[in-house]
């Protein structure tokens, strides 16, 4: 049965510590020749350090003051500025003595801590800048959202989940450059990944469906949205499951990964409400009249509040009226100003054709006598028989 990566790493660690207190004697001795019989290059090495140190200390603060401290994320010179105050101190010093040590050739045991030294802060560092890297495109997006209380959860989530990776990554890179075989328990982690992600990839989905919509912002809490046959206002949006609260009352509560996967409508977002009105009017209508309807009803949208004209025509000679199409918009997004204006509109027209002597037309059958010629055949009229009783 192999072993866990936990117990691998252990014994690999424990081994290495066998050898340490040989190493750092060896280490200690080379140093303390190397100081006594060459102190000349070890005072220029360690002077040559101490400038370079101050000198990249120097050049952070010239960045930062030149970038503005109080310079916004969402700048560029607020996200540079970031990035430079997140440089360590530690890093820089051990970058000054690394660069020193290449001129004034110590012993091959201290060139090689140092570079070892070097190797662990820079792996730090970069672990640094990449954190603060990725965290700084999120406050970013955070910083020009319009309700920056919908992203608190996603950019704590999206912390974890960079500080877990990034600092994984340099846990790792330092071990290896510690000299720990790292390969079994990368293969360790990568099989135990796969076997979490497996177990819970529906957790995982709905997750980053959660990050999309609150990045994305395909909808917002407080919207209105339609989805399949559900219509209502967006209660919640959370990390699992997004919470609606129907027109008729009841709270749809949908998963995150099947809300995306579906066609969505933000009924929030509608800058018109567009309204189809069709209406019929008799055959026996005047043709002057069917011209003027038009411009009759174009008249009447006008005058509505609210109402913007689009076209009214003549679309088709239906069974038993003549149909006209009015396309009229509704301004703003709310269906009750909509509702108004199409009342308003619809009476309007009603009063304004009978004051035309316009007829609207309903379902009538005429039927018509024809002769075998197929010539139509008037009825006969015949005389109204008497009341009974009455007398000639």
């Amino acid at each position: 049965m192999p072993s866990p990566p936990s117990q691998i790493l252990m014994t690999s660690v424990a081994g290495d510590l066998i050898h340490a207190p040989a190493q750092l004697r060896h280490l200690t001795l080379g140093t303390l020749a190397w100081l006594q019989n060459d102190s000349v290059a070890a005072a220029i090495g360690a002077g040559s350090a101490v400038v370079l140190y101050l000198v990249f200390v120097g050049v952070r603060f010239g960045i930062i003051r030149l970038l503005g401290r109080d310079r916004d994320v969402t700048t560029w010179q607020g996200f540079i500025g970031r990035m430079v105050r997140r440089t360590r101190s530690f890093f820089l010093a051990t970058l000054a003595v690394d660069i020193a040590a290449r001129t004034a050739a110590p012993p091959g045991a201290l060139l090689s801590f140092i570079k070892l030294l070097f190797t662990v802060a820079a792996a730090i560092q970069g672990a640094v800048w990449v954190r603060e890297f990725i965290l700084g495109l999120v406050d970013r997006r955070a910083a020009v959202a319009e309700d920056k209380a919908e992203l608190a959860s996603a950019s704590n989530i999206i912390r974890v989940l960079v500080n877990v990776v990034v600092w994984s990554l340099a846990f790792i890179l330092v071990l290896d450059n510690l000299g720990v075989n790292v390969t079994a328990l990368v293969a360790g982690l990568g099989v135990g990944g796969i076997a979490i992600g497996l177990a819970a990839q529906g957790i995982f989905a709905d997750l980053f469906a959660a990050l999309a919509i609150l990045f994305d912002r395909p909808f917002r809490v407080g919207d209105t949205i339609r989805w399949g046959t559900v219509t209502g206002k967006v209660e919640a949006i959370g990390l699992k499951t997004v919470r609606i609260r129907s027109q008729s009352g009841e709270q749809v509560i949908v998963g995150n990964t099947k809300l995306l996967g579906d066609q969505i409508s933000n009924l929030h977002r509608i800058e018109e409400r567009q309204v189809v009105m069709v209406f019929g009017v008799t055959y026996q209508t005047a043709s002057d009249l069917l011209d003027a309807i038009p411009a009759e009803i174009a008249a009447i949208v006008t005058a509505t509040p609210g109402a913007r004209f689009d076209r009214a025509h003549f679309v088709r000679f239906a069974a038993s009226s003549l149909d006209f199409e009015l396309v009229f918009f509704s301004n703003g997004q709310s269906f009750m100003a909509m509702m108004d204006a199409r009342h308003a509109i619809g009476l309007a027209i009603l009063r304004r054709f009978g004051e035309l002597g316009i007829d609207f037309a309903y379902p009538t059958q005429v039927a018509m006598i024809a002769g075998a010629d197929g010539r139509v055949i008037d009825p006969p009229v015949t005389a109204a028989s008497p009341p009974q009783g009455a007398t000639g």
